[in-house]
């Protein structure tokens, strides 16, 4: 489904805009009212809403994402498959992808590319910790965040490997970087992922992919009968321990492979190693779509009253009510008219009646204190709400 500017999610999440759209879903960027954070809410087509395979699939998947938490993992906080709207609430990326550092760069020496693999195959080797199978690991769900951390995305196509031993399903994945097992429906292991992986190292080191066909079909059966050439056939510089790398990892059988990511990772690691690799930052894409986007402004805008209300009960709750009712205090405007001071705290206020005019001094001034409390609070944890958001991308 469509949603515009200022929809809402089970009354939480607020769409702010869309930031990226695919074949399953679309991604919008929005805010959780309840803790006051920005997130990415990857909401799928209409198509797959009203599958009921498809819904069970996604809640038995989703739950297993929500489970893995890792630095190199692009975090799931919240699902749901209810109603007319399935959709998942992920952290929140900035930087680009792999895929347009690439376009941006080219070819990469040994030790970038092994900066980059080794940020993948240690999110990979959690998820396959887990018995789970990525089933799509490709540049495009690599993504670079603004700390230049490496993170895997979109688990999308994953599947608990228990339930994945017998494929029986359509060619599902991008075509450049299937696995054997994907093509012809082969009992598939963690050992899919790995040759996905090597393709992708295969690229970082060559630029290109190493199969092509004149249709898609094609493309994807040259893997069966063809191995994958060793990069230095293609491009200079490429070290020997690489080419027995990629080789390994892109075993047309199963079992010649490395038995799961982190197999591949520990053998990254000894190649490094032995060649003497330099530490390398990965650098962050200048012409990604979160830098496109910066271009033009946010388009998202204070809640609308009710939802407003929905949000402060939430964030605010009530106090209980106090012995003596308090003179009615105006609650500012606007942010701006509040100082910027941490909050501080309520005071006791003792009781006074009418006959101290002294008395009712020290009221009035106590309740003008308590009222700048209140109003410096609510600017403080309000204020993460409807400011301005940086442009942010997320990956499908």
């Amino acid at each position: 489904m469509q949603l515009a500017v200022g929809d809402y999610l089970e009354d939480r999440y607020v769409i702010d805009r869309a930031i990226a759209r695919g074949g399953m879903a679309t991604v919008y960027r929005c805010v959780d009212v309840r803790l006051g954070r920005e997130v990415a809410a990857k909401v799928m087509h209409e198509q797959y809403v009203h599958d009921p395979v498809f819904r069970d699939r996604f809640r038995r998947e989703a739950r297993a994402m929500a489970q893995l938490s890792h630095p190199n993992l692009v975090n799931v906080y919240d699902f749901s498959a209810q109603g007319e709207t399935v959709y998942l609430i992920m952290e929140l990326i900035t930087g680009g992808t792999l895929r347009e550092l690439l376009d941006e760069r080219g070819p990469m020496p040994p030790h970038a590319a092994a900066a980059v693999m080794r940020g993948m195959l240690t999110g990979l080797a959690v998820a396959h910790g887990k018995g789970m199978i990525h089933r799509d690991i490709k540049p495009d769900n690599v993504l670079i965040n603004a700390d230049h951390r490496v993170k895997l995305a979109d688990f999308g196509l994953v599947r608990a490997a228990a339930d994945a031993t017998h494929s029986t399903d359509q060619i599902i994945g991008t075509v450049a970087y299937l696995s054997p097992e994907q093509v012809d429906g082969s009992p598939m292991t963690c050992a899919s992922d790995v040759y996905s992986a090597g393709i992708v190292l295969f690229e970082l080191l060559t630029g290109r992919t190493p199969f092509a066909g004149e249709t898609p079909l094609a493309h994807a059966y040259a893997r069966l009968s063809r191995d994958v050439p060793a990069p230095s056939a293609l491009i200079g510089g490429v070290p020997k321990l690489f080419d027995e790398l990629v080789a390994t990892a892109t075993a047309r059988h199963p079992q010649d492979r490395f038995r799961d990511a982190a197999e591949f990772l520990a053998a990254l690691e000894d190649v490094a190693g032995a060649l003497g690799l330099p530490a390398f930052t990965v650098p962050i894409p200048r012409n990604s779509a979160a830098n496109r986007a910066a271009a033009h402004p946010t388009h998202f805008h204070p809640l609308p009253e009710a939802a407003e209300n929905v949000a402060s009960t939430r964030l605010f709750p009530d106090s209980p009510a106090p012995p003596t009712p308090p003179a009615p205090v105006a609650r500012p405007a606007a942010p701006a008219e509040v100082s910027a001071a941490p909050p501080a705290p309520r005071p006791q206020i003792k009781p006074v009646t009418n006959r101290s005019g002294v008395g009712l001094a020290v009221f009035l001034a106590l309740s003008i204190v308590a009222a700048a409390a209140v109003a410096v609070g609510g600017w403080w944890f309000g204020s993460g709400l409807y400011g301005i958001l940086p442009p942010l991308i997320a990956g499908l």
